[in-house]
């Protein structure tokens, strides 16, 4: 598989021949059927990720087994720079990890500010399952994993490290729009049974001060499950999603009769309406799958893309946006 900036670099030429940088996405229609289950996740690791949800989905297994299964993945790359161990580190040289889940009972769980623990996505379900919490931060979340029978990881990525000490020499925050230091892994499934479930984690915003955390583990901002409409998860700038409760607009839109693009779509022009010239500076995604099967994306700027797998699509990749509609009986 070609390197994450690589694939983004292509991604967003090919884009940019439809569209400029300074305008938002276009829509991409298609009329592929769609039948549960299936799993929807953001960027182009979701591809490896979606296989091994799809291996549980496909057996009828539980949307929360595979969308746990299936970004701790993305968690167990050891090349990865933006999502866990291997991520980028804080401004002071230290991974943290952060990570929520949500079943279909509104159940949910989540750790933020966690360090040397290699999947956040298993504590957060852990949290979820056997507390009476819902979100563990720091070092409280480190020993509730610890109890649970997680153990410390010591792994240190070098090529994160190796940009680390290069992004030392100036200590400057620049953020790029689409590049690894601001990504993170969202998925979201339907199971046989017609039950969605959701999971979120990131290695968080690269060279961030010590102790920011952003939207992935906050349930309502990175994530968000009804089972009564559909679920939302999001990528990009945490703190612009944080601002207007990113996928539980996006769920609440769908509860209004908006197809899932039409509720990304919105979503994202609320940021635009709030934060205006601002909009220019930073990249936010969301993706959407609502209770009949309609799925959809959409992006502030060019260069987004998931992954898309179920019974009609062989696991494959959207760019930009995407629309699609209930599936055909």
């Amino acid at each position: 598989m070609a390197s994450r900036r690589n694939f983004i670099k292509a991604a967003a030429l090919g884009a940019g021949a439809l569209t400029s940088s300074n305008t938002f996405a276009k829509t991409i229609a298609a009329k592929a059927p769609l039948h549960k289950p299936i799993v929807l996740s953001t960027w182009d690791f979701g591809l490896m990720a979606n296989k091994d949800a799809w291996a549980i989905l496909q057996k009828n297994g539980r949307a929360l087994d595979a969308v746990e299964a299936g970004v701790m993945v993305a968690e167990n790359d050891l090349f990865s720079t933006s999502v866990g161990l291997a991520g980028r580190p804080d401004r002071e040289g230290k991974t943290t990890l952060d990570a929520c889940i949500m079943d279909e009972n509104y159940n949910c769980g989540a750790v933020a500010f966690l360090e040397k623990i290699k999947n956040p996505i298993a504590v957060a379900r852990k949290v979820m399952e056997n507390t009476p919490h819902v979100m563990l931060v720091g070092e409280g979340a480190q020993q509730f994993a610890l109890s649970q029978g997680f153990k410390l990881d010591n792994y240190e990525n070098p090529e994160s490290l190796e940009d680390y000490k290069k992004w030392l020499k100036t200590s400057t925050y620049k953020p790029i729009i689409n590049i690894e230091n601001h990504d993170t892994i969202g998925m979201i499934a339907m199971d046989a049974n017609g039950n969605l479930s959701g999971a979120c984690t990131t290695s968080g915003l690269a060279y961030k001060m010590r102790g920011r955390i952003g939207d992935s583990p906050i349930i309502g901002a990175g994530l968000y499950v009804d089972n009564e409409i559909g679920a939302a998860t999001a990528t990009g700038t945490g703190e612009e999603v944080i601002r207007i409760a990113g996928t539980h607009l996006v769920v609440e839109l769908m509860r209004q009769n908006y197809s899932p693009y039409e509720a990304c779509k919105e979503a994202v022009m609320r940021m635009v309406k709030i934060r205006k010239e601002k909009t220019k500076e930073f990249q936010v995604g969301f993706i959407a799958l609502n209770k009949n099967g309609e799925f959809g994306g959409y992006c502030l700027q060019t260069g987004f893309n998931y992954a898309v797998y179920s019974n009609n699509i062989p696991n494959q990749i959207f760019t930009s946006d995407a629309y699609y509609p209930a599936p055909t009986k």
